[in-house]
């Protein structure tokens, strides 16, 4: 199974629909790589209707977000704000990285930092130990 290019915390647009969904963006909060399907703040909002179970429950109709399948959303890259497809760019310490298609800008900057930082800590080079035969 491939693996998606949509991660939660992104920004999506959605592609289809209806006229009044079509269009509208959202933060990804939940991916599910197994169904491919992706669940975006305040999109796709379907009405529930909660029976109370005991005295201190409250009932009533509750909205929550549907998930909605990752062929209908479209990443919107964080830097140029259009919906692009994703490219994958080898980053410095050898892996890749999610880059937008249109203006060629890496997505995932934040981890490339993170595991720059991690390398760097890495590199520098342990402290030997005293040993009997250094003190003579």
């Amino acid at each position: 199974m491939a693996s998606m290019n949509i991660r939660s915390g992104d920004t999506v647009e959605i592609m289809v629909g209806d006229s009044a969904s079509r269009g509208k963006r959202g933060r990804v909060i939940v991916v599910n790589p197994e169904t491919h399907r992706v669940v975006v703040e305040g999109l796709n909002l379907v009405t529930k209707h909660k029976k109370p179970r005991s005295a201190q429950e409250q009932g009533g109709k509750f909205e929550q977000p549907r998930p909605i399948d990752v062929s209908n959303v479209a990443l919107v890259c964080p830097k140029c704000g259009q919906t692009t497809r994703v490219n994958h760019v080898l980053g410095d310490n050898g892996k890749y990285l999610r880059s937008c298609h249109k203006c060629g800008s890496v997505i995932d900057a934040r981890a490339e930092k993170k595991q720059t930082r991690a390398a760097k800590s890495k590199s520098t080079a342990p402290r030997k130990r005293k040993t009997k035969t250094d003190e003579e």
